[in-house]
């Protein structure tokens, strides 16, 4: 059991670095500056993924009479945004290759100072004094985001092909290591989220993720694939970052828990949102 707790943090690090790498394999650089170099797009693209989700939890937290570990918890996936699993996601349901990487690049640099800002808010607003650092933020881009990402970018310069062949590889071993890394953190928490189903959890949860779903698919321009992508981007959360924020400000469990509660609900919710999408909307072309 120790063994397997040890290889616990390992299988995650590599699982969400070699998700990073496969953008890099598969992302031409304009991709990655779609977003960025469209002041428009990048606007509203701030507007839903790190304000709404933010905005709706401070509310539905202040008025259902919810569990307070269980508010912690959905406030710390509120200000956690975009995992690596956001791109796969978006392109599963037709996105267009280039917005979808380069909203994710856009919203990971962002992180660094939105992370720590909204934080700061939320705990100053609820009375406490939660934090965390740009500098912690940034070594966390840097690892987790920048060092796969330009590995992946050097590869796909230098042999394209073999990029194009082991991109998909990469991405189903690493989409592996994920669930590896999870289900036992799961298991360990099963009772703790058991613990919090009740009094209005799951409503509060299911009602952030859906008005995420509805900000972003607003937002997101006149093409519904687009609003697709950034309705995914809005509602989809980092749970690696709300853990790490959890463990260093709070000592119950119960809120890794919550937030652990918050990303199968999510999941959850999602799936009807992304299914009327693939019925209804005909794929965007690849880019290069």
């Amino acid at each position: 059991m120790e063994v397997l707790k040890s290889l616990i943090p390992i299988f995650l690090t590599v699982s969400l670095a070699g998700l990073v790498l496969t953008v890099g394999l598969k992302a031409a650089p304009g991709d990655l500056l779609y977003v960025l170099r469209r002041p428009g797009l990048l606007a509203r693209s701030v507007v839903a993924v790190i304000f709404i989700p933010v905005v709706v939890a401070a509310f539905a937290i202040w008025l259902l009479p919810i569990n307070p570990m269980v508010k912690a918890g959905i406030m710390l996936m509120a200000v956690a945004p975009v995992p690596p699993l956001v791109p796969g996601q978006e392109l599963g349901v037709g996105a267009n290759k280039a917005f979808a990487y380069g909203l994710y690049i856009a919203m990971a640099l962002l992180s660094v100072v939105s992370v720590p800002l909204a934080l700061g808010v939320a705990s100053h607003l609820f009375g406490r004094d939660d934090t965390v650092t740009v500098a912690h933020m940034a070594v966390t881009l840097l690892t987790g985001v920048l060092i796969p990402l330009a590995l992946g970018l050097l590869v796909r310069l230098a042999a394209p092909g073999l990029a194009a062949k082991s991109a998909p590889w990469v991405y189903k071993l690493s989409m592996l290591l994920v669930v590896l890394a999870f289900l036992p953190i799961i298991v360990s928490v099963w009772p703790a989220i058991q613990s919090l189903v009740g009094n209005g959890t799951l409503l509060a949860m299911a009602v952030v993720v859906g008005a995420c779903l509805l900000g972003g698919h607003l937002l997101g321009g006149p093409e519904r694939i687009d609003r697709a992508t950034l309705a995914v981007a809005s509602a989809v959360r980092h749970p690696g970052i709300a853990m790490s924020l959890a463990g260093a400000n709070f000592v119950d469990r119960h809120v890794s828990a919550a937030v652990l509660l918050f990303m199968l609900v999510g999941l959850v919710v999602g799936v009807p949102y992304k299914q009327w999408i693939k019925r209804t909307t005909r794929p965007q072309p690849a880019t290069a």
